[in-house]
């Protein structure tokens, strides 16, 4: 949920060839829904967040059966 620390994170990644990062999200709901629009293949997620933990996030997108 930090920009900084997100930023951090994609810095690291999108210096890995054939890696994309196609979004961050500052809530759990924000990841919620960000994962339901693009359908990444990998999510890192922190625990705490405000509106919606990352536990709550995750167990969100697992249930999700379109993901």
């Amino acid at each position: 949920d930090q920009a900084l620390i997100r930023g951090g994170f994609r810095s690291l990644l999108e210096a890995e060839e054939g890696l994309l990062v196609v979004g961050e999200a500052a809530t759990g709901r924000e990841a919620v829904a960000l994962a339901r629009r693009e359908k990444p293949d990998v999510l890192l997620m922190d625990i705490r967040m405000p509106d919606g933990d990352g536990l709550w996030a995750t167990e969100r997108i697992v249930a999700d059966p379109e993901l």
